[in-house]
């Protein structure tokens, strides 16, 4: 008898051998898959377009991303304080121009999310509906500037957050005194963002105090770039690109069908 069962045991073995190798293998794939998609920001499927993950209806979200590397330390041009001093007080007074715009549009939501970055990128306001103090209170917590310039990564980690905001119309909005030196490079995520977004998501760069030129692949994926050698200049750009364009766009150009998005 025993004799007989002996392969019948080793066959079990076997099997059992077989389905728990199975069984680790896809251990193995699945945390391998989990690592690529964090790595990946998610995207594992880089064709497929992106989807929002709520209900979305009228309104404009404005992600602003706030240059803070060590450049942005040096004095502005015919001025005595830092560029990214220079740069916060710019910003706070364009943006202020939202509650003007809000009592003649009530029904249209302006919702703003601000980030700053150097080589790391740092959420200093969740994209959440205009409130003057606590946009005020971010733009006081933008961290004293130091280390490289991610360009490419701050476009790319405040992305998914407009999708989360629950409106139809998005933008990103960047100031910047240089060229990217960490991470990827801001023209390829740019083109990323504008074909996965179908052109759903527009994209503005202030140069300031640097050449507008090193921003020119904007025009290739329908953004645009303003220079702006000055506190000055760079009020007037900003103004131009969040009164003259955003605000003005958000709500003539028409709002996106649900099946478009």
């Amino acid at each position: 008898m025993p004799l007989r069962t002996a392969p019948a045991t080793l066959a079990m073995a076997v099997l059992v051998s077989v389905l728990l190798l199975t069984a680790v293998s896809c251990r193995v794939t699945n945390r391998r898959d989990r690592s690529a998609e964090r790595r990946g920001g998610g995207d594992v499927e880089s064709a497929a377009s992106y989807q929002s993950e709520v209900d979305e209806g009228l309104g404009a979200a404005v992600a602003i991303l706030i240059d803070t590397s060590g450049s942005m330390r040096d004095d502005a041009a015919g001025d005595s304080r830092p560029k990214y001093v220079v740069a916060q007080e710019a910003l706070e007074q364009t943006l202020d121009a939202t509650e003007a715009f809000i009592a003649r549009r009530p029904d249209f939501p302006i919702k703003i999310g601000i980030y700053s970055f150097s080589s790391h990128v740092r959420q200093l306001l969740p994209i959440q509906s205009y409130d003057r103090g606590a946009i005020r209170a971010a733009l006081a917590r933008v961290p004293r500037p130091g280390g490289g310039t991610a360009i490419g990564e701050a476009l790319r980690e405040a992305r998914p957050d407009l999708y989360r905001a629950g409106v139809f119309r998005k933008y990103l909005l960047v100031v910047t005194d240089g060229e990217n030196t960490a991470g990827r490079s801001p023209d390829q995520v740019a083109r990323e963002i504008f074909q996965k977004s179908e052109q759903g998501v527009a994209i503005y760069f202030v140069a300031f105090d640097t050449s507008a030129d090193r921003f020119a692949f904007l025009k290739q994926v329908r953004g645009d770039v303003i220079g702006a050698g000055n506190g000055v200049e760079l009020k007037r750009a900003l103004d131009e690109i969040y009164q003259g364009r955003i605000l003005a766009e958000a709500t003539t150009l028409g709002e996106r069908e649900p099946e478009s998005r």
